[in-house]
């Protein structure tokens, strides 16, 4: 079982009358379990709890498969997200999520089974389009996969598809239930990586690099595609001796051959979140940096401190190999031609590069 405790379960909105229900709180049997008719919605962000010890478990009542948000301001990749739960048992200082929410509690949605016969048949009316689909855009894909399950659900239908992939991202080692399953073929495990510095102070809950790499491995050796994410690079003290050290570990732990992307992003944020990390995070270094506001209403480092950032980060991972499939998250024409030494100038140019890769890796 993961390392964070849940104290307490709440069951929502007649989450009792479903089977995932029942096999979660099997899961959780030493916990107690309450009913409440509803969880209201926290007014002020500033003096927001985020209840990460507690289980709300309910039906989701909206689209559990869409787009990623995106913006039409800058590149996006044509991800498609499958929403199964809310908030995340990690409290990164940087997670967006803490001004996004407005309920608290980790809000897992217990309809997902019946709902997944029509998020595949979504998928098999297109069999041209590949899509790649991604649960950890709202919470960590695995994290609480040990009393969730998710995983015993999703890798037999997606292992299934020739024209999707699944991908797991995380920022732990909860890895047990994927390794028990007899499905590799197109699931993706990918982890979110950080510099040493910011690992160590800013990922509270998270498991260190050096765990997280060794479950990169152990997935690997048992046959599965790998993923990276550095995002949010963050720009502090020596943050490009601290990256590099980042960089030397991977080579330690994982073949680059078996990396099907692996995408750059920096620290961006809503106007509003900067009170609300200094009010949770009091010791955050997250801020520190030199910020403006983007196309997108959100606050960004200056251009050329994102191009330096993915500059450097790009010419060494193209030291390790030279072809990781890497890409810019959520960035403009001009930044992608002078970090990265070339854009697929739009939306489409970007997911042919992805979709292409997919064909690549799984024939």
């Amino acid at each position: 079982m993961p390392k964070f405790a849940i104290k307490r379960v709440l069951l929502q909105g007649g989450a009792s009358g479903y089977l995932q229900t029942k096999n979660v709180l099997d899961r959780l049997s030493d916990v107690p379990v309450d009913q409440v008719d509803g969880i209201e919605p926290v007014t002020s962000p500033y003096e927001r709890e985020m209840g990460k010890d507690t289980l709300c478990l309910l039906p989701y009542k909206g689209r559990f498969f869409k787009p990623c948000p995106g913006t039409n301001k800058y590149i996006c990749c044509g991800y498609q997200i499958l929403n199964v739960a809310t908030n995340c048992p990690l409290d990164c200082s940087y997670c967006i999520l803490q001004a996004y929410l407005k309920q608290p509690y980790l809000r897992v949605f217990v309809n997902l089974e019946e709902e997944l016969e029509h998020v595949m048949r979504v998928i098999d009316m297109q069999p041209e389009s590949i899509f790649r689909v991604g649960t950890g855009e709202f919470t960590d894909s695995l994290a609480i996969d040990p009393f969730t399950g998710w995983s015993d659900l999703l890798l037999p239908l997606f292992s299934s598809r020739k024209n999707a992939v699944l991908e797991l991202k995380t920022k732990t080692k909860q890895i047990e239930r994927l390794l028990r399953s007899k499905y590799r073929e197109r699931i993706i495990v990918s982890w979110s990586l950080n510099s040493p510095y910011i690992a160590t102070h800013e990922e509270h809950g998270a498991t260190d690099l050096r765990g997280r790499l060794e479950a990169a491995r152990q997935c690997q050796s048992e046959g599965f595609t790998l993923g990276f994410h550095f995002d949010p690079l963050i720009a502090h003290p020596k943050w490009k001796e601290d990256y590099l050290r980042t960089l030397e570990l991977m080579d330690k732990y994982v073949d680059p051959k078996g990396i099907i992307w692996f995408s750059l992003g920096s620290l961006r944020f809503m106007p509003e979140f900067k009170g609300i990390v200094r009010k949770r995070h009091p010791k955050t270094r997250v801020l520190d940096g030199e910020f403006v506001m983007g196309l997108d209403r959100k606050m960004r480092y200056f251009k050329p401190i994102r191009i330096d950032l993915y500059a450097f980060i790009r010419e060494n991972l193209e030291k390790w190999h030279s072809s990781l499939g890497l890409y810019l998250c959520m960035e403009s024409d001009d930044v992608w031609q002078k970090g990265m030494g070339w854009s697929p100038k739009d939306n489409a140019g970007l997911k042919q590069f992805l979709d292409r890769r997919v064909a690549a890796f799984f024939h």
